[in-house]
């Protein structure tokens, strides 16, 4: 069964950056997307970043900017770099991996906080 690992959380200071990365414990075939979410404690899990199989990226309006999302396909590996971190950045961060269109996987979160 195939896991996904993330790795990078920890505390940072508000202005402070991190780099989260996501990797699949095997080979994944026809990845159609990588995204990263986040969830904080009382509101709903979000799309934060999003990078398709042929590079277009997405971001959500609150992050634009700040963060960078990119991948590396040789190694099923998706990254999130966070510059400019803010106190309302705090929350739990999940990879996932969308393949042959139908098939999701979920990493198990990495925690992010952000102290003012």
């Amino acid at each position: 069964q195939v896991q996904l690992v993330e790795s990078g959380g920890g505390l940072v200071q508000a202005g402070g950056s991190l780099r989260l990365s996501c990797a699949a414990s095997r080979i994944i075939f026809n990845i159609n997307a990588m995204g990263w979410y986040r969830q904080a404690p009382g509101k709903q899990r979000e799309l934060v970043a999003r990078i398709t199989s042929g590079g277009t990226t997405m971001y959500v309006d609150s992050v634009k900017g700040r963060f960078t999302i990119s991948r590396d396909n040789a190694k099923n590996t998706v990254y999130l770099q966070m510059n400019s971190l803010k106190p309302e950045d705090t929350a739990v961060y999940y990879c996932k991996f969308t393949a042959q269109l139908t098939l999701d996987y979920w990493g198990q979160g990495t925690q992010v906080t952000v102290s003012s």
